[in-house]
């Protein structure tokens, strides 16, 4: 079978390459050179991201050898998505990164002509192995012929930093099966249990079935004995209603005694306020028979209700904690960054809890180390807009609990006319963010065809929120009540734009306690040219 698939693929590059039009073939020849970064104005001070050109979903977030690996889908040639390749950069404490060479790149006929996408790795008998989606772009000839071929690749390394594709390869297609795509099969996670190991790939129905129903989204469990032949298992889950019709970049790990399934929906449509995003990140609770390849399941929920957020990908950390990064973008916006020679950044590292039949979400502790300076004050009422002294900066922490009995606004990277507004309404316990006035504008758009500049989430009736906020030199990230909700967003003000001020809505406003950390940084600064 693998022989045959390798056949395929084959004549499914040579066509393509036949099919591809002069201009295709110029535009490749002409992006050679990497890109250089030419103004550091966005770029972040501890959040991962390219030192030049285009990036998006995490990789292969796994430890080799007492250290954290983090790839990710980078293209070195431009500022906007290309053939890709993988990034890697490498961690002692999942704050401080190295830049390393590029991992993989699409130089094989399973990966040449679409590139090398998302994936994992895995550490096996002293080795690193990245398990990835080698992808073929095919010429569209009729809407009943697939336009692509996405098959499951292996390389490996013995150092950690130098990677060899297998010749086996690819060792994963898609299972002739009833009700699974041939073409969109993507995003292999893999992990090892009772000696064993087990891989799900994102897939979806064929586009119209038999019966008429357009495509659903759903996850594909294999198992393996040696990473290299595996054998199909199930489909452990599969959309119903609106859960989108296709499933990517699918996680899985027990927490707390707790299988979660974290995935990204393509094509959930708005309800309400909810599901605002282009695409969405959420997760299932759950139970997986490893026997029948079943998952029992809830239904899902959200991860972040920020404006970008997506293809989060989760580690065991060495203590056994798990861990998860998402990209700190969104598709179908734009990166006014690239104009400034890179494109892209992923989240803080966060730690994963279940509680409550919920999933939480908190900020390692190891961010900790980036803090330098610290500013405190305790027991304020303010009946007025207010700032506070020490209190700002393109960069920091800040850690409050405020009283919930009245509303209020908090505006950060506030400057002249710039500022992106939090605010919470004590009468619905609705909490947003609203970024119509962030800086340059980055327009939020859904398939739906809306285009909105506010997320919110209902949070639990409390008589407190605690906040914990992340501020970057382009981003946001808030931390609500001990991880019941997290919102992420992106931001492009002025380099002045670092006032922060507190609004009372209601009356007054009482913060219990608040601080202020200035941060160091923990990703190495671009060489401006």
């Amino acid at each position: 079978m693998r022989k045959f698939f390798k056949k395929m693929l084959t004549a499914a590059v040579t066509a393509a390459c036949f099919f591809m039009p002069v201009s295709s073939q110029v535009e490749a020849a002409v992006e050679r050179n990497p890109v250089t970064v030419t103004n550091a104005r966005w770029y972040p001070a501890y959040h991962i991201a390219p030192y030049a050109g285009w990036a998006n979903d995490p990789n292969g977030f796994c430890t080799y050898k007492g250290d954290y690996h983090f790839f990710y889908q980078h293209y070195p040639y431009a500022t906007h998505w290309g053939p890709m390749h993988w990034g890697h950069v490498v961690s002692k404490d999942l704050v401080h990164w190295q830049n390393l060479p590029v991992a993989l790149e699409p130089d094989h006929i399973y990966d040449a002509s679409g590139g090398c996408f998302s994936g994992s790795g895995i550490e096996k008998d002293g080795k690193l192995y990245l398990i990835y989606t080698g992808h073929v772009d095919l010429p569209v000839i009729s809407k009943d012929y697939a336009d692509r071929i996405e098959s499951q690749n292996v390389a490996v390394s013995d150092d950690g930093v130098h990677f060899e594709k297998i010749a086996e390869n690819p060792v994963i297609y898609a299972p002739k099966v009833e009700g699974v795509s041939q073409s969109d099969f993507r995003d292999p996670k893999v992990w090892q249990h009772n000696g064993k190991y087990y891989a799900i790939v994102g897939s979806r129905t064929p586009t119209v079935d038999p019966a008429g129903n357009e495509a659903k989204g759903q996850i594909v469990l294999f198992e393996s004995d040696d990473l290299i032949n595996w054998n199909y298992k199930n489909i452990i889950a599969r959309a119903e209603g609106n859960q989108g019709f296709m499933w990517e970049c699918p996680n899985f790990a027990n927490i707390d005694g707790q299988d979660v399934l974290i995935f990204s929906p393509q094509g959930v449509k708005p309800e309400g306020n909810k599901y605002l995003n282009w695409h969405q990140s959420v997760y299932m609770l759950g139970n997986l028979n490893y026997n029948t390849g079943t998952f029992t399941h809830g239904n899902f929920d959200i991860l972040d209700y920020g404006f970008d957020f997506y293809a989060p990908q989760i580690t065991q950390a060495l203590d056994g904690r798990t861990i998860l990064i998402g990209w700190l973008d969104m598709w179908a916006g734009k990166f006014p960054e690239d104009t400034d020679g890179w494109a892209c950044q992923m989240t803080v590292p966060r730690e994963l809890h279940v509680k409550g039949g919920k999933l939480l979400t908190t900020p390692i502790e190891e961010l900790k180390s980036l803090r330098i300076s610290e500013t405190s004050y305790q027991n304020l009422t303010l009946t007025k807009k207010s700032s506070l002294k020490n209190i700002s900066g393109a960069t920091g922490e800040l850690i409050a609990t405020i009283d919930a009995k009245n509303s209020f606004d908090i505006e950060l990277r506030s400057g002249g006319s710039e500022k992106t507004v939090l605010s919470y309404n004590a009468k619905n316990n609705i909490f947003k963010i609203n970024r119509a006035k962030s800086g340059v504008f980055v327009e939020s758009n859904n398939i739906a065809g809306n285009k909105t500049v506010e997320r919110e989430v209902k949070l639990n009736p409390a008589s407190e929120i605690k906040l914990q906020i992340f501020l970057d030199r382009s981003s946001i990230e808030i931390f609500i009540n001990d991880g019941e909700a997290v919102m992420s967003t992106r931001v492009y003000p002025k380099e002045t734009s670092t006032g922060i001020n507190f609004v009372p809505r209601s009356g007054s406003m009482t913060i219990r306690n608040i601080s202020f950390y200035t941060l160091g940084e923990g990703i190495p600064q671009p060489n401006i040219k």
